[in-house]
C-alpha cells in the first residue's frame, strides 16, 4: 500500500475543485460579467456580445447560465471526491478526477478549435494545467484498491 497523497497536492485540488465551483456560479449568477469576460475573451472587446441581436445575448445568458450549473455540480462533486477518497490515497478518487477533465478537455477543447475558438481551448489548456500538476505529481500515490 502506498503512501496518501501531500497535503500540499490535496488542498491544490481542492483550491482548483472551488474554483471551477465559483467559476460556474459567476456564469449563473452574474450574467453581465460572464458576457463581458467571454466576449473580451473570444472578440477583443468587452461589449461585443451586447451588439448582437437581443434573442441572441439572452440565448447566451441561458448557455452560460445552464454551462455554469453544470461546472457547479462537477466542481462540487470533484472537491468531495478530493476531500474524501483522494487524501486517502484511493486509485479510484485519482481516477475519477482525472478521468472527468479528460473528458470534460478532449471535446470541449476540440470543439473550441473546430469552430475556430482558439481562446477558449487556451482558457481550457490553463484549466487543465491546473488539474494535470497535481495529478502528475501524485500518480504513484495510489492504495490498489479500486
Amino acid at each position: 500500500m502506498n503512501a496518501q497523497p501531500s497535503g500540499f497536492w490535496v488542498n491544490w485540488l481542492l483550491a482548483v475543485a472551488a474554483g471551477v465551483v465559483v467559476f460556474g456560479l459567476v456564469l449563473v449568477v452574474a450574467p453581465s460579467i460572464a458576457r463581458e469576460g467571454f466576449s473580451l475573451l473570444v472578440y477583443a472587446s468587452a461589449d461585443r456580445i451586447d451588439s448582437f441581436d437581443q434573442e441572441a445575448v439572452r440565448y447566451i445568458a441561458l448557455s452560460h447560465a445552464v454551462i455554469g450549473g453544470v461546472m457547479v455540480g462537477w466542481g462540487v462533486a470533484l472537491f468531495y471526491v478530493i476531500k474524501s477518497l483522494f487524501a486517502r490515497g484511493e486509485r479510484i478518487a485519482w481516477n475519477l478526477v482525472a478521468l472527468s477533465v479528460g473528458a470534460w478537455f478532449v471535446p470541449d477543447t476540440s470543439y473550441s478549435l473546430l469552430a475556430g475558438y482558439w481562446q477558449n481551448a487556451m482558457l481550457n489548456t490553463a484549466f487543465l494545467a491546473l488539474f494535470a500538476l497535481p495529478l502528475w505529481a501524485t500518480r504513484g500515490v495510489r492504495r490498489n484498491r479500486a
